[in-house]
């Protein structure tokens, strides 16, 4: 359990950092189209949650085989906590921006952490829970799924408000 422990506080801080790091990936890359898959290409609310989703998939697919023996529940429980995690990131924007009528960028921000923590509570909590496990078909579908719709919604992205720029 320490073992595991361990792993989530460094996936939070890799999340941090590096969802942190990538929300400007996109313009070093003089607007490479491969790294908009994983980064924001925008400051559309859609793209941002590219900050949480990306780095958690990629932390869950480095995940050490003797922790994923140790927890067969691990990994469906990361990314359960990632889709959590990444869903945050509208609620918890539209919810303030709504009763403010307006964004602040240090709530913005902090929404990121919030939501990363989510995550990774979220893994914590289930990580041996045989539910998270019987489930894990779906959630590995439904995070295929949204990596599918992150790639289309990059370049073609619907005319709705989750994909304007507030």
């Amino acid at each position: 359990m320490k073992n595991i422990r361990s792993w989530l506080i460094a996936g939070f801080i890799f999340t941090a950092v590096f969802g942190t790091l990538s929300h400007f990936f996109y313009d070093w890359s003089n607007e490479n189209p491969l790294i908009g898959l994983i980064s924001p290409v925008n400051e559309s609310t859609w793209e941002h949650m590219k900050l949480v989703f990306s780095p958690v998939l990629l932390w869950s697919l480095l995940l050490p085989p003797h922790l994923s023996d140790e927890s067969p529940s691990l990994r469906p429980a990361l990314l359960f906590g990632g889709l959590l995690g990444t869903f945050a990131v509208p609620v918890l924007f539209y919810t303030y921006s709504g009763v403010l009528g307006r964004n602040v960028t240090w709530v913005d921000i902090l929404i990121f952490f919030i939501s990363t923590a989510i995550t990774f509570f979220c893994a914590l909590k289930l990580q041996n829970s045989a539910k998270i496990y019987e489930k894990r078909t779906a959630i590995y579908f439904l995070t295929v799924l949204f990596l599918a719709l992150f790639f289309l919604f990059t370049f073609l992205p619907p005319d709705i408000g989750l994909f304007a720029i507030p």
